[in-house]
């Protein structure tokens, strides 16, 4: 029988990280947790820089707009984890998993621009350090955030917009705890090649090519370091990029686990498990990455935690 078309009606199942209900209490206390540390630990980065000159810098004004992303990244997904725990739902609307996986689509695209106008930045930094303020003056570093939250904006357009065109029918469980892109469509009751296509190709344009641009400009930056006869001097420079590193191997080692993990199990739940480290578990370390590798981030801190207490 053919299926009928409830697109208008239709309303997904999001069937979480376990169904098992002794789980769900602790399920939702640790989200709680983690989203909690996420938002101040991110809203803290984003207030040090803002209130110390001394990190009115290029460099911080992309980590505090990577900061800024992160929050929008995990409140896109978790408070609806956190609702659905906290009613025992599991619905969501067409158009709630629609605007879901939009928004969730653009922060994370972002995301993976930011790292990668951030590694640009390091090898001015270190490659070309006397005209490093000329080329990373503030109208382009502006420019470049502009940049990356246009293609961001486009590149989730164009899905959202390619999901608009797809059929669905009633009772769509999702085996995921948010509507995320790839589920979506094989949830389509009609034909998906156009869409499939489209998302392999912004794969490799909006992943594949920023990841390769990061590994050129660290090998640019590895070759310019060996040639700095100073110890020291060699030392502050990997130290510079030490924290954006970890970000950087955070960030790809968790997306490139969570592809390995949908290729090599047949099991929708171990996805959507290994899912979590990247969506909800790198936002919350990002802030810790930064605070504890970064002298002047941990100074700026310091000063704002004094200042509140002060104020207080």
């Amino acid at each position: 029988m053919k299926p009928e078309n409830q697109t208008h009606t239709a309303e997904f199942l999001l069937l979480g990280l376990s169904e098992d209900p002794e789980l769900q209490p602790i399920l939702f206390g640790l989200l709680l947790s983690i989203y909690l540390v996420t938002v101040v630990g991110n809203l803290l980065i984003i207030l040090a820089v803002s209130s110390d000159s001394h990190l009115h810098t290029p460099m911080y004004f992309f980590l505090s707009n990577l900061a800024l992303t992160d929050i929008c990244s995990t409140s896109t997904l978790v408070p609806k984890m956190l609702l659905n725990i906290q009613t025992e739902s599991k619905a969501i609307s067409y158009a709630g998993c629609l605007t879901q996986a939009y928004f969730f689509m653009v922060f994370l695209c972002m995301d993976n621009l930011l790292l990668t106008v951030m590694a640009y930045d390091r090898y001015v930094a270190i490659c070309h350090p006397l005209h490093y303020m000329v080329i990373m003056n503030p109208r382009f570093c502006a420019l470049l955030v502009l940049i990356c939250l246009l293609i961001s904006t486009v590149d989730a357009l164009v899905h959202t917009l390619m999901l608009l065109r797809l059929s669905f029918c009633k009772h769509l469980q999702i085996p995921h705890f948010f509507c995320e892109l790839t589920q979506i469509i094989r949830m389509a009751c009609s034909d998906a090649l156009i869409n499939n296509i489209v998302e392999f190709l912004a794969t490799i344009f909006l992943g594949i090519a920023p990841l390769s641009g990061i590994i050129f400009s660290y090998a640019q930056i590895v070759s310019s370091i060996f040639r700095i006869p100073s110890t020291d001097r060699k030392y502050k420079a990997f130290s510079t990029c030490g924290s954006h590193l970890s970000v950087v191997s955070l960030f790809y080692g968790t997306c490139i686990g969570v592809y390995l993990s949908s290729a090599v199990t047949d099991s929708p739940r171990m996805s959507a498990m290994a899912s979590v480290m990247y969506t909800v578990v790198t936002p919350m370390l990002n802030p810790f990455i930064y605070s504890l590798r970064n002298k002047d981030m941990k100074g700026a801190l310091r000063k704002l935690t004094l200042g509140t207490f002060l104020l207080l």
